[in-house]
């Protein structure tokens, strides 16, 4: 059987194998650095991996084509909808109106992106990028809503839906509702904006000055994880 070349930071970090699209595992700690107008990781390790290994790989994480795999969540409970409504309701103005706009994937792309960090200056903002095919974002999109309705009257909290398409990504949401929206981003160019294109998922932090702090490459393994990260480099 033939073997396909996985590269670390292709341009929409894509390969195609004969079983479809593969996306870069998350890998922690990765080091990154600007090329060109690209993050790319440093190493820029290229490695054969057999197609058989490849798919299932892509079946264990949850990574592959195909429909969704079914994730935590469920539709909203009463409590939710209240906790969503008072946190909308306890926001300062700004964070009203974003949290107003609750579970809504937005049009608008890098611009409409930009124009809404320029409108959180004097909040820190968290960006989350997220897919629905995405098995490690169905993990961790549940720790990102407790911290938002927990923290958000302080922080931003935004979603990056990246090279997804709506139905399948609001029908996530229906499963997996978050009290804060997401920019529309088929072809990762918000992501790639933040510097979070090498991983699915990843997380980029602002501060209140709006300069980006750092990004995570990869899945949170526990809320605990992503609360501290927050703590460090969401001030």
């Amino acid at each position: 059987m033939s073997e396909e070349s996985l590269e670390v930071c292709p341009d929409r970090l894509r390969e195609r194998t004969p079983a479809g699209p593969l996306y870069a595992p998350a890998r922690q700690n990765v080091h990154v650095l600007k090329q060109g107008g690209r993050v790319c990781d440093a190493n820029r390790v290229r490695r054969p991996w057999p197609v058989t290994a490849l798919v299932l790989a892509m079946l264990a994480s949850g990574c592959g084509g195909g429909e969704p795999a079914k994730g935590p969540g469920g539709p909203p409970r009463p409590e939710l909808a209240a906790a969503e409504r008072r946190l909308e309701r306890e926001s300062p103005p700004r964070l009203a109106r974003l949290y107003a706009q609750r579970g809504r994937i937005l049009g608008g792309g890098v611009r409409a992106f930009r124009t809404r960090l320029r409108e959180l200056r004097g909040h820190p903002v968290v960006v989350n990028k997220w897919a629905s095919w995405c098995g490690p974002c169905r993990t961790e999109v549940p720790f990102f809503r407790r911290q938002a309705l927990a923290r958000g009257r302080r922080i931003a909290f935004l979603g990056s839906n990246t090279d997804d398409t709506p139905g399948t990504a609001r029908r996530f949401l229906g499963e997996v509702p978050v009290p804060y929206p997401s920019y529309a981003d088929p072809e990762a160019e918000i992501a790639r904006f933040f510097e979070g294109a090498i991983a699915f998922p990843a997380t980029a932090f602002y501060d209140r000055r709006g300069r980006l702090a750092t990004v995570k490459q990869g899945v949170y393994a526990s809320e605990r994880e992503l609360a501290a990260d927050i703590e460090r480099y969401a001030r």
